[in-house]
């Protein structure tokens, strides 16, 4: 629903605002923002409420706590392969503390639980380099596009490509190919996929490089083909050659991103999946950042170097990731089938 709002919504108002104005392509989402309170309100009684249980998370860090001690020191090498050891939660499970405190009002499969949160909040770490190229689309492709051959077609319409693509491909992904797979027996795991999702926005930059190469080469004013004034006459190209990147990025995100909000809501306890998914999200803000950096890249006549190292930082952050996470993948199938957890909530009533 997310990306049919996306390309019914991004397409409307690009042509609100180039037929009949700025306003309109404001007023527009802004009365269907309006409406959200109301769809709430009305559907109040369909809605399933939990009542607050207090924080999980000061426990969540105590049981961390309780795991670590007497594995710390000076030498970061040891603290690291302590922090590897898979025997590491047990000190930490209610049944081995005879004495155990008031706060530890939970069983050992929610320590289980946690563990397996505070694996999965590992795995994102790796993704403010993904969302850096997947980030390009949203400025810089644009500002491509208008320096190309549109044809009368305006050059924020092009993005568009993308939810088209995550539409396209989400059923054919679902549908076709993963029981394809699963049926010739290729287990084509969460971490798996997360590292085709970096390798295709990789090649989804690449193809940027490559089209902005030509732009320079066959455009009329070379290198500062976003700041020449000869009459805005574009680089003989069609923008359409944009959907190798768009549409890369799309499978790219369906693998990558998709698959990293599947993963913490699986993998994190339920009464943290909230917290997982937030930390999952937190790497686009990080990645925003990380592209500061880039930012003097982000012009003429540097924008090739822009999206080339773009692409190998994503690259290499494929690579990176799944050296760092093979491990996890292969307990992928013990990870998911961890009983489920006994807590009690502040008003001593139990959550499951």
């Amino acid at each position: 629903m997310i990306n049919i709002g996306a390309l019914v919504g991004q397409v409307s108002m690009v042509y609100a605002e180039k037929y009949v104005g700025f306003y309109l392509s404001f007023l527009l989402p802004t009365i269907m923002f309006s409406l959200c309170p109301l769809v709430l309100f009305l559907c109040r009684k369909v809605y399933v409420l939990t009542p607050p249980q207090g924080s999980v998370y000061g426990k969540a860090l105590k049981v961390w706590g309780l795991a670590m001690k007497g594995r710390w020191s000076i030498n970061p090498v040891k603290t690291y392969r302590n922090f590897q050891d898979p025997n590491m939660w047990e000190a930490a499970k209610p049944s081995n503390i005879p004495n155990r405190p008031a706060w530890m009002n939970f069983d050992d499969a929610w320590v289980d639980e946690v563990r397996r949160g505070l694996l999965a909040c590992k795995v994102f770490l790796w993704y403010p380099l993904f969302w850096l190229s997947y980030n390009q689309m949203t400025n810089n492709l644009t500002s491509q596009a208008a320096t190309m051959t549109l044809n009368g077609v305006p050059n924020d319409v092009v993005n568009n490509l993308n939810p088209f693509a995550l539409i396209l491909f989400i059923p054919i992904m679902d549908r076709i190919v993963y029981p394809i797979l699963r049926k010739l027996g290729i287990k084509f795991t969460p971490l798996k996929r997360i590292t085709a999702g970096f390798f295709i926005a990789s090649c989804a930059m690449i193809a940027a490089t490559v089209i902005q190469y030509h732009i320079y080469k066959l455009g009329p004013c070379g290198k500062y083909a976003n700041t020449c004034a000869k009459d805005n006459i574009p680089a003989p190209i069609t923008v359409w050659v944009q959907a190798v990147p768009y549409v890369c990025g799309g499978i790219s995100e369906i693998f990558a991103s998709v698959t990293s909000l599947e993963y913490a809501f699986t993998k994190a306890p339920k009464n943290m999946r909230s917290l997982v998914q937030a930390v999952a999200l937190f790497m686009n803000a990080l990645s925003s950042a990380l592209g500061q950096a880039l930012v003097s890249l982000a012009e003429d006549p540097l924008l090739i170097w822009n999206y080339g190292v773009t692409a190998c930082l994503t690259f290499a952050g494929g690579i990176g990731f799944w050296l760092t996470n093979y491990k996890i993948d292969k307990e992928e199938d013990k990870l998911n089938t961890l009983p489920n957890a006994h807590f009690k909530g502040q008003n001593n009533d139990e959550e499951r």
